[in-house]
């Protein structure tokens, strides 16, 4: 089943839109503000997501910033503010569609189908499965397996991994690394790509006593197609 995330803090209208959407066959989850909505936006597990402008704690604007920095999920701008410039701001930013408010359901039905269908079409040009050894990554269903157990990660720690594989036995360096995981222009602890390593090698490595990602000191790192 589909999930949509409304990410709304107009308790009446995301209610409104919640009962529409979960009558077309859509599973629906909330949030009230911008930072609740990216934590879930960031978790992976929803297909689309609704966001509107003017919302507490981190604007939408800014959520979707954060949002393109991880993950190419289809989000449609929900918003009163009709300008150009807000318009052209928000898909400069990586929307992929904006409403304006007041808006036809069955106009927003129609972006929902239309956005959906864009990613379908995108993710079956891409490769489905990549994998090393029993480790298998589907970039389409978001899902990690070591044989036939999968491994729970969060939406970066997929990215990094996904990224090592589509490029085993090349060594990346931390830089590379950080500009495709985190962006650019990302601000925070350099070591953060260290950090994540850290985690996979938890989560893989140690539970399953092998050793798929290997360090090459004073470059970067590398997984190795053995």
């Amino acid at each position: 089943m589909v999930k949509i995330l409304i990410v709304e803090d107009d308790e009446k209208l995301a209610r409104f839109v919640e009962l529409e959407l979960v009558h077309e066959g859509y599973e629906i989850l909330k949030a009230d503000n911008g930072r609740t909505g990216l934590e879930i936006a960031e978790n992976g597990q929803v297909d689309l997501m609704l966001l509107d402008i003017m919302i507490p704690e981190i604007n939408g604007l800014e959520v979707l910033r954060r949002i393109r920095k991880v993950s190419d999920l289809p989000v449609i701008m929900l918003t009163a503010r009709d300008a150009v410039m807000d318009k052209v701001s928000g898909l400069d930013a990586g929307a992929d569609d904006y409403v304006t408010k007041p808006f036809a359901i069955e106009e927003l039905l129609a972006r929902i189908r239309s956005a959906l269908k864009r990613r379908r079409g995108s993710e079956k040009r891409d490769s489905e499965i990549i994998s090393c050894g029993l480790l298998s990554l589907d970039k389409i269903r978001h899902k990690v397996m070591y044989d036939n157990t999968e491994i729970e990660l969060t939406n970066r720690e997929f990215m990094l991994l996904k990224i090592l594989l589509e490029n085993k036995n090349i060594v990346l360096s931390r830089d590379i690394l950080m500009e495709k995981v985190c962006g650019y222009d990302f601000i925070g602890e350099t070591n953060v790509i260290d950090v994540y390593i850290r985690y996979l090698r938890t989560k893989i490595d140690d539970i399953f006593k092998i050793k798929i990602i290997s360090t090459i000191r004073g470059v970067g790192y590398v997984i190795k197609d053995e």
